[in-house]
């Protein structure tokens, strides 16, 4: 009867050791985000200081404190000029970020799993990727005129050629042990692809997408500036002649919220993503 409840508490014991792992990781995981924010607010504030610091000392009218810039871009929400401008950028950015995402994605993946189709086409891909994109502004002018077909072709190609690298790159560092086992249990080549591959390589098809996202923010203003100008290259481009420094650096906080909310967003997905190797 004394032997019982020490084998029932060894054996009920056991199970503890993941859960208290489990709960010790989520308590972690929310201390490093509340330190995270308290940090990030902290140099928040010493930016806005230097900033403020740096308004004062330089001459009137070249360059705007943190207040005025805010009430500028109040100003411009509330007369309807901001709006406007933001949707057709977000429309050219989203539309031609999100084809590249798409044929990188793709294509990458498949250079990775073809070795044939990578050493037929990784050279133009290289060489495509070392081209400043602006070379090509003047062709796609000509044959697609100023609209948005042009805009969106223009981030496309910025966007494109870092998702294909990292795919690529994702793809061919597979755990070739793995694929091994893969195929030894009877696994075809797409069960390989979806459930092994894939799975190993979710970053750096992040990563990808993080930079091709990043230049295709940069690659939306130089469409705007380059075509028709309209957006929020065109409320650059109309401030920044007129040296209207309130409104242009308004504009400018707007591009940072979107590149940070862009990659703030990617990061939350690559988290999820992974989150089977933290229960592993």
């Amino acid at each position: 009867m004394q032997d019982r409840p020490v084998a029932t508490a060894h054996t009920a014991g056991r199970p503890a050791a993941p859960a208290s792992a489990a709960l010790n990781r989520r308590a972690g995981g929310l201390g490093d985000g509340l330190g995270t924010a308290l940090l990030r607010l902290g140099f928040l504030g010493l930016i806005l200081i230097v900033w403020t610091a740096l308004a004062r000392a330089a001459p009137p009218g070249l360059f705007a404190s943190p207040l005025a810039v805010a009430r500028a871009g109040w100003m411009m929400a509330a007369e309807g000029r901001l709006a406007p401008a933001l949707a057709a950028s977000l429309t050219v950015y989203l539309a031609g970020t999100g084809i590249a995402v798409v044929v990188g994605c793709a294509l990458g993946a498949a250079m990775g799993m073809s070795r044939t189709l990578a050493r037929t086409i990784d050279i133009y891909v290289l060489a495509l990727a070392a081209t400043p994109r602006v070379a090509f502004i003047p062709l796609i002018i000509v044959a697609l005129g100023l609209g948005l077909q042009a805009k969106v072709l223009i981030v496309f190609l910025g966007a494109v050629m870092p998702v294909i690298l990292n795919a690529y790159a994702g793809v061919r560092a597979a755990d070739a042990e793995l694929v091994e086992m893969a195929i030894a249990t009877g696994a075809g080549r797409g069960r390989v692809l979806a459930h092994v591959v894939l799975p190993g390589a979710v970053p750096y098809f992040i990563a990808g997408i993080r930079i091709g996202a990043t230049i295709g923010l940069i690659n939306t203003i130089v469409a705007e500036l380059y075509t028709a100008i309209s957006g929020l290259g065109g409320l650059l481009a109309l401030y920044g002649s007129r040296f209207r420094m309130a409104e242009y650096l308004a504009v400018v906080v707007v591009l940072a919220l979107i590149g940070a909310g862009v990659t703030e967003a990617l990061r939350l997905v690559e988290k999820r993503l992974l989150r089977w190797r933290e229960a592993g």
